[in-house]
């Protein structure tokens, strides 16, 4: 239960800070923050804030004194649309999933590449041995064809599982 409390109260004030983000605060150090996730722990005291900001680490570094310093103005805003005993202090935490994204799209970029170098490879590649690696079937001996006539002939053979 408290899971789930946990979750409807994180989505609450993610929508909160975002529409109070929309509005724009006056701080022209704010640059295009978009509020990612928020993560509320169990006693519902504090929220971790995770957020993205568009631009290079200057317009980073800005937002985050920005939110730093309006962090007491957005922590009453979610006292007022939040109904609990008590408002959760705020922590703003700079997102990394641009970056990582990022990371594994290059990644997965160098994979395909080498895939398709390898396949290249393999296409004119040849056996090592012989066009046709597997076992062919052997040749009849006279010996078998002998004890195949034997049995033909009706001599028993014995079962010794029974």
């Amino acid at each position: 239960m408290a899971g789930e409390r946990q979750a409807r109260v994180a989505d609450r004030i993610r929508v909160v800070l975002a529409e109070r983000l929309e509005k724009g605060l006056r701080d022209p150090r704010l640059g295009f923050v978009t509020i990612t996730d928020v993560r509320v722990t169990g006693d519902l005291q504090h929220a971790s804030v995770f957020y993205t900001v568009m631009g290079d680490e200057a317009h980073r570094n800005d937002t985050a004194a920005a939110l730093k310093s309006a962090t007491g103005m957005l922590r009453s805003e979610v006292g007022k649309n939040l109904n609990t005993r008590l408002t959760p202090t705020l922590e703003f935490i700079l997102d990394a999933i641009p970056e990582n994204a990022d990371h594994i799209s290059a990644l997965l970029r160098e994979a395909r590449e080498r895939d398709e170098s390898v396949a290249g490879l393999a296409a004119s590649a040849s056996y090592a041995g012989d066009a046709d690696p597997y076992v062919k079937p052997r040749e009849h001996d006279d010996l078998d064809d002998d004890e195949d006539e034997d049995d033909a002939q009706g001599e028993e053979v014995r079962d010794d599982r029974a």
